[in-house]
Formats: C-alpha cells, sequence, structure tokens
C-alpha cells in the first residue's frame, strides 16, 4: 500500500501526519481491495524505486491518522 504522494523518506510522511496535512492512501492494481480503516503497512518510495522504508499505519477512511512504526 503507498501514499498518494510519493514520499522518498518515511521521516518525510511522520512528518505531514505529525502536522495534521492529509495522507491518503492508495493499493495499486486491482488484485487486493484496498483498506481503509484500521492498521495497515504503507512501503516507499513508489514502485520502481526500490523500496526503503516501511510504516506501520493507522487508517481512518483511507488516511493515515498515526504512525505506528
Amino acid at each position: 500500500m503507498y501514499t498518494r504522494f510519493d514520499y522518498k523518506t518515511k521521516k518525510a510522511m511522520k512528518e505531514d501526519v505529525a502536522a495534521g496535512e492529509r495522507v491518503d492512501t492508495y493499493q495499486p492494481g486491482e488484485f487486493f481491495p484496498a483498506q481503509k480503516d484500521g492498521e495497515a503497512v504503507i512501503e516507499g518510495p513508489h514502485y520502481p524505486a526500490p523500496h526503503m522504508w516501511y510504516a506501520k499505519v493507522i487508517l481512518e477512511d483511507g488516511i493515515i491518522v498515526k504512525v505506528k512504526g
């Protein structure tokens, strides 16, 4: 699962969430439905770049409300 904005670092994503920015998520492709609520794992940066970071987050209606790790 990805964020709509292609964050190059987990730190940058965490800073935006902490600042109250709206950080939307999406699931690429059609094989798996996009999770909207609860815990999820976000990866970045976006493909085709190699994934360099992963973050466990809490989602509400597809928006990250908290970064757990």
